[in-house]
């Protein structure tokens, strides 16, 4: 087959497996903001916040690593149980360090203390599952991927709904009984914690063969060397988290207090609704990671990277105008309470920074075949600091306004910086008029309709199908090729 064919059969797999789940979670933004006032969600979306960084201490780049290794040894089975006793011995040892410090760890983080128990356990179950999922991906089982993930995420929804809308129904119209004794009212943030966990819990003994079936082999020479090509993804990890949501602690820190968590709920919100380019974007880079792996010794690979970041901007210029374009009908169906749409403004502007991230990796592929991944530590730190300089300065002034600034300023950062570095290192022949066409054409349409013509769909939608008609008039036979090829 095509190995192009197949690797976008395996991203519709791995797309499948990313945006379900994430649309499934997504429809809980409405009971989210409509159970919870937009300082109490802003709370869960800090603790969340706190999630996706830490997540990335916990993995601290043995992901990639793996997939490094697990690809070019022809002795696997060492690199599957040497990931997993480093991870399992890491995550032991971070977890009793948060135990030992939880009330230092939980002021630091403006988390409550009383959460902090179930945040750890959340943490280590899902840093358990890193190396498991990891091999699915390895050994191409996008299928299986895709069904653990899905039921990870239905699982979750499920206990939640059931703690926030079933259970206070069932609790009030009962005097005695289990049900009563567990519901208590005004408790909707460890709910959502408990749902999570259980999730978790569930996932993990799902994924344990990868643990159970195997005899244990730690070398130390090969874990020296995943680490030292894993710290730098890892230091690139932190600064990438930290562009993507430590924005939510500054306005939390930066704002008044009496309107700091309100603030940060109605941005998180209608953050949201660049979920669509954000489930595009990681699908996509969960296909092509193995994929820049297995395919970086064939003849001239660099011409199928350079394929797949054209095929990545076509796609993704759709979605970006299509998002604007219908930005008001998302948020009556997602959004539903109206005192949210107050940070409405900020959608193209996260939606374009989505995009940019999502060209970023497609471009960072050159860092990582050359084992130059010191490179994009480099380049993530530095869109961390244009992310926490702009925060910093100008949220006083302007509030959230100034964090989707900050956002797209970053990721067009790291995305022009890794284009450049990579032409110095790894020259690839990217079609520059062909993406540079795409970008402007949709983010001058966004413009026109979004904040030119406010919205209006008699404008929106004339300028969506002009541009999909221009798609198709250059696309259409590159892609029946593409098809066609096997």
């Amino acid at each position: 087959m095509n190995p192009l064919k197949k690797l976008f059969k395996q991203t519709v797999i791995y797309g499948l497996a990313t945006v379900l789940p994430r649309m499934i979670s997504f429809l809980l933004v409405p009971i989210y903001t409509d159970v919870m006032a937009p300082g109490k969600y802003g709370e869960i979306t800090l603790i969340f916040s706190w999630f996706a960084i830490f997540n990335v201490f916990l993995a601290y780049g043995m992901e990639t690593a793996f997939f490094r290794f697990y690809k070019e040894t022809d002795n696997r089975k060492k690199v599957v149980t040497t990931s997993l006793l480093s991870i399992i011995g890491s995550t032991i040892i971070l977890v009793l360090i948060g135990i030992l410090f939880k009330e230092k760890l939980s002021n630091a983080l403006n988390i409550d203390l009383p959460f902090m128990n179930y945040v750890l356990g959340i943490l280590a179950l899902d840093a358990l599952a890193i190396i498991p999922f990891a091999w699915l991906r390895a050994n191409e089982k996008p299928m299986r991927y895709a069904i653990v993930k899905i039921l990870n995420v239905s699982l979750n929804i499920g206990f939640t709904l059931f703690f926030l809308i079933l259970l206070p129904k069932i609790a009030n119209g009962t005097a005695t009984g289990f049900l009563n004794s567990i519901y208590k009212p005004d408790y909707e943030i460890p709910y959502i914690l408990i749902a999570n966990l259980i999730a978790s819990g569930i996932t993990l003994l799902l994924m344990i063969r990868v643990y159970l079936r195997r005899p244990y082999v730690f070398d130390a020479d090969l874990w020296k060397r995943m680490v030292a090509y894993a710290m730098p993804v890892m230091v690139a990890g932190v600064a990438f988290t930290i562009n993507e949501v430590f924005d939510r602690y500054l306005l939390s820190e930066l704002l008044p207090e009496a309107i700091a968590k309100s603030e940060m709920g109605k941005y998180s919100a209608c953050y949201k609704l660049a979920l669509f380019m954000t489930l595009f974007a990681t699908a996509f880079r969960m296909g092509i990671e193995p994929f820049f792996f297995s395919h970086s010794d064939t003849k001239n690979p660099q011409k199928a990277y350079a394929q797949i970041t054209n095929y990545f901007v076509v796609m993704g210029s759709v979605i970006l105008l299509s998002v604007v374009v219908f930005s008001d009908v998302l948020k009556k169906l997602l959004v539903l309470n109206e005192a949210y749409w107050e940070a409405m403004p900020i959608v193209p502007i996260i939606v374009l920074a989505s995009f940019f991230l999502g060209i970023y990796h497609n471009l960072s592929v050159w860092y990582k075949v050359t084992d130059k991944t010191i490179y994009g530590a480099y380049i993530s730190m530095i869109g961390a600091v244009v992310t926490i300089v702009i925060n910093f300065v100008f949220i006083p002034y302007f509030g959230y306004m100034a964090s989707a600034v900050a956002t797209v300023s970053a990721y067009g950062t790291m995305m022009l910086l890794s284009f450049y570095f990579g032409r110095m290192y790894y020259p690839i022949p990217y079609n520059f008029r062909k993406i540079g066409f795409y970008l402007i054409v949709s983010i001058l349409f966004s413009i026109l309709s979004f904040y030119i013509f406010e919205r209006n769909l008699f404008v929106g939608i004339p300028l969506l199908v002009l541009f999909l008609g221009l798609v198709y008039k250059l696309e259409f036979d590159n892609l029946k090729k593409l098809y066609l090829n096997r």
